[in-house]
């Protein structure tokens, strides 16, 4: 069963396999590592993640990613 996860990566190779110009190959690039990364983190992860959540996969330190409990 695919999940939204791997449609995203799915599209993005598809996009990978046409012309586009450098800046955006590389983002693309980019964008599939890290979601591919993340996949290694949460391997039952059913919906592609922000942005943001990839950033504090990377960086769970960095004072954006902080989990205040009281």
């Amino acid at each position: 069963m695919k999940t939204k996860i791997y449609e995203t990566i799915l599209k993005i190779e598809k996009e990978l396999d046409t012309e586009c110009s450098k800046q955006r190959r590389r983002h693309l690039e980019n964008e599939l590592e890290r979601l591919l990364e993340y996949i290694e983190h949460h391997p039952d992860a059913e919906y592609t993640p922000s942005p943001l959540e990839l950033f504090c996969d990377e960086n769970p330190d960095a004072l954006e990613c902080r989990v205040y409990e009281d």
